[in-house]
């Protein structure tokens, strides 16, 4: 017909002497091969798997013969000496003339130390509040120990349409919050006694049957649970209808540095100790922990 333009021929065709009505060829389909995730990165599997033996002596943390050593890393003897031959000669690992075994080197060492030196509780654990947060639909507190006691240093709000009204620089009683307690039970007495008498004189004026406890006798009963349990708790004894869990952080001298605390209403949150909401506490706690190097006691 007049006016249109003709229909340009498929590239990959030749023309026919009498071409009949010409056709496009559909584009072939092409089916990636194996396609991986954008943030997978390629690495060197050799190194990775030579990284088994350092993960195996980490956590054993002893010196162990090759045979035990290969078994825990999950390897063949045969397989695990050329890579402990090639460590011991970069100084990760070092083999006790003796007794044959093997252990951390000097460069491990060093690593080590300025890992424990370059780690900062705070940004360690701000992930963690805050996967926290959405896991349990409660706001998550971070704390560290002040010169008044507990101090709210980052908050991660909780997603839920119920918000507890807290802010940074909170300081929690000792007391009477999860955090507070927590502290009390893990930190020396001559650090958190002083202001424990200090908010017991405060208490002091109201009805006795409000008056806080003697040193002696929250120690011997809050404090000891608190140990017993690894957590702090708190049900509404600060704020009417607001509880607490409280999970403690350690770092590789085993001192407590930083508290996670869970905050919501009473009516919402699991505060039971052998509960959901209480495990996952605990897990978070001992995750950021081991990144600071703590070794809990057998």
């Amino acid at each position: 017909m007049a006016g249109l333009a003709p229909t340009p021929l498929c590239l990959r065709c030749k023309p026919a002497a009498n071409p009949p009505t010409t056709r496009h060829h559909p584009p072939a389909t092409v089916t990636p091969a194996d396609p991986k995730p954008e943030h997978e990165q390629r690495g060197i599997q050799s190194i990775e798997v030579g990284g088994q033996l350092l993960h195996a002596l980490a956590h054993q943390g002893r010196p162990l013969a090759l045979k035990d050593l290969a078994l825990a890393a999950g390897m063949a003897a045969a397989k695990a000496h050329p890579y402990l031959v090639s460590f011991g000669k970069i100084g990760l690992v070092e083999q006790d003339r003796a007794s044959g075994r093997y252990g951390l080197g000097p460069l491990a060492l060093q690593l080590g130390l300025m890992s424990l030196q370059q780690a900062d509780p705070v940004r360690l654990a701000t992930p963690a509040i805050e996967d926290l947060a959405q896991q349990t639909g409660h706001t998550v507190a971070m704390a560290v120990w002040g010169t008044h006691g507990p101090t709210i240093v980052r908050l991660a709000e909780s997603p839920a349409a119920v918000h507890v009204n807290m802010r940074h620089g909170t300081v929690f009683s000792i007391a009477g919050t999860a955090s507070g307690q927590l502290y009390a039970a893990f930190l020396p007495e001559a650090v958190v006694r002083p202001l424990y008498e200090a908010e017991r004189r405060g208490a002091a004026p109201k009805a006795d049957a409000q008056a806080l406890p003697t040193w002696a006798q929250f120690a011997k009963t809050t404090l000891a649970e608190v140990r017993s349990q690894g957590l702090g708790r708190s049900d509404g004894a600060v704020v009417a209808g607001v509880s607490a869990l409280s999970a403690p952080v350690f770092d590789h001298r085993g001192d407590v540095v930083l508290a996670l605390t869970v905050i919501g209403p009473s009516a919402a949150l699991d505060s039971r100790w052998d509960g959901v909401l209480a495990a996952a506490m605990r897990h978070a706690a001992a995750a950021v922990s081991a990144r600071l190097g703590h070794r809990p006691a057998a």
